[in-house]
C-alpha cells in the first residue's frame, strides 16, 4: 500500500509506503463519532443562563389577598406560572468540557485519516518549505488540488516563514501534526499534509497500533 506524493504543481514526485496493518481495513466510524462528539462539546462555553423566580426583579407584593377572591392563590407576580415570571429548571452557566481517553483520541485520528485516504481526500505534499514569508508560491494550492471548501494544511512543526506564507490562503487552515485531531480531519474538505508531517503521523499510528490502543 502506497500514497502518491505530489509537488506544489500537482505532479507526482514519489510515493510513501504505508503499513497495511495500520492503514488498511474498514474505517471505525463509531470511534470517530465518539471523539467528534466530545470535541464539539468541549468547544461549548456553557454560558446559557435563565432567571429563576428569585432572580427576576419585582414581585415582592402579594397580588391579592389569600382567600375570598374567587381566584387561585398567588404569592408573587414573578411565579414561573405567570407571564414575566422566572423559569423552572432553566440552564445556568456550567463547565461543558469532558475528557476523552488518550487511546480513543489516537484511534479516532488514525481512523479519520484512513477515511480521507479511502475517499481520495488526503494529499501528501512535497516542497512545503519557505525561506522567507511569501504567499505567491503557494497561491495555486486550492486550484491544483480542487479544494472547494474549508480544508487544512498539516505541517510538521514550527516554521515561522512557512506559516506566514500560508496563513492568508483562502479555504485553508493550518494545523500542526502534533496537535491534529479527528474533528479537524472530519471537518476538512481536503487534507494536505507535508511529507515530513505525514511521516510523523505515520510513526504515531504505528506506535499506537503496537501499544494496542
Amino acid at each position: 500500500m502506497a500514497l502518491t506524493v505530489f509537488d506544489l504543481a500537482g505532479k507526482a514526485v514519489g510515493t510513501v509506503e504505508l503499513d497495511p496493518g495500520v492503514w488498511e481495513g474498514p474505517v471505525n466510524l463509531r470511534v470517530i463519532q465518539q471523539a467528534v462528539a466530545v470535541y464539539r462539546t468541549n468547544r461549548r462555553q456553557g454560558l446559557a443562563s435563565t432567571k429563576t423566580r428569585g432572580d427576576v426583579s419585582g414581585g415582592g407584593k402579594k397580588p391579592w389577598r389569600q382567600k375570598h377572591t374567587g381566584r387561585a392563590r398567588a404569592g408573587s407576580t414573578r411565579s414561573p406560572l405567570w407571564r414575566g415570571g422566572g423559569v423552572i429548571f432553566g440552564p445556568h452557566p456550567r463547565p461543558m468540557g469532558s475528557r476523552l481517553p488518550q487511546q480513543i483520541r489516537r484511534r479516532a485520528l488514525i481512523e479519520s485519516l484512513k477515511g480521507k485516504i479511502r475517499d481520495g481526500e488526503l494529499r501528501v505534499i512535497d516542497g512545503l518549505r519557505a525561506d522567507a514569508p511569501k504567499t505567491k508560491p503557494f497561491a495555486g494550492l486550492a486550484g491544483t488540488f480542487e479544494v472547494a471548501r474549508s480544508s487544512i494544511i498539516v505541517l510538521a512543526g514550527p516554521a515561522p516563514a512557512l506559516v506566514k506564507s500560508l496563513r492568508n490562503l483562502a479555504r485553508f487552515r493550518l494545523c500542526d501534526a502534533g496537535s491534529l485531531n479527528a474533528l479537524d480531519v472530519v471537518n476538512a474538505d481536503k487534507v494536505l499534509v507535508a511529507r515530513e508531517a505525514f511521516a510523523s503521523l505515520d510513526r504515531r499510528a504505528k506506535e499506537s497500533d503496537a501499544s494496542g490502543d
